[in-house]
């Protein structure tokens, strides 16, 4: 089960570089767009649409390395005060949902995607077609379902919880304070 979590933890990783990945490149397609409008009232054809579109892959990119770590904002009030048993039930319970969820919009997903490349949706300006970056979308979505179930397994099989919290610190726990 040990090289299950790991090699798990490496493929979130890979996940989570394609959402970082997607980010940057939305941030330097913003920051060109705003350089090109203000400094040479020129602005970047398809700059909207594309950072829109770019910003819901690294949203579901994202979301998929969420459903993995689960290290996502919860209330979980219940689970705090129950017992490890109920919590393992009521964590497999929330899994569950998210599972249900998630294949239910990469199945919606899916058909956007497709109704995008019949229909010949395009972007504004350029007209590039809308459907590849939509695909993009999807596939965020898609990898989202195996890594929901894998971190259902590891709920079922008692070998993974919600984590609590992220630690904001960096480095060695002992160094903490020492300058």
């Amino acid at each position: 089960m040990l090289k299950f979590q790991h090699a798990l933890d490496r493929i979130s990783l890979g996940i989570e570089m394609v959402a970082g990945a997607l980010m940057a490149l939305v941030t330097v397609l913003v920051v060109i767009s705003a350089i090109s409008r203000y400094l040479f009232a020129y602005p970047l054809p398809d700059a909207f649409d594309l950072g829109r579109l770019l910003l819901g892959a690294a949203i579901m990119w994202g979301f998929a390395s969420v459903g993995y770590r689960g290290s996502h904002i919860k209330v979980d009030i219940l689970a705090e005060i129950a017992g490890p048993g109920i919590r393992r039930w009521i964590d497999a319970f929330a899994w569950t949902l998210l599972l249900i969820f998630t294949v239910v919009l990469c199945w919606k997903m899916f058909g956007r995607v497709v109704g995008a490349a019949t229909s010949g949706e395009s972007t504004m300006d350029l007209r590039l077609p809308a459907w590849p970056v939509m695909a993009l979308i999807w596939a965020g979505v898609l990898v989202s379902i195996p890594a929901i179930v894998a971190r259902l397994i590891l709920v079922v099989s008692g070998r993974g919880t919600l984590d609590h919290f992220d630690s904001a610190d960096v480095g060695d726990p002992d160094d903490r304070g020492a300058v």
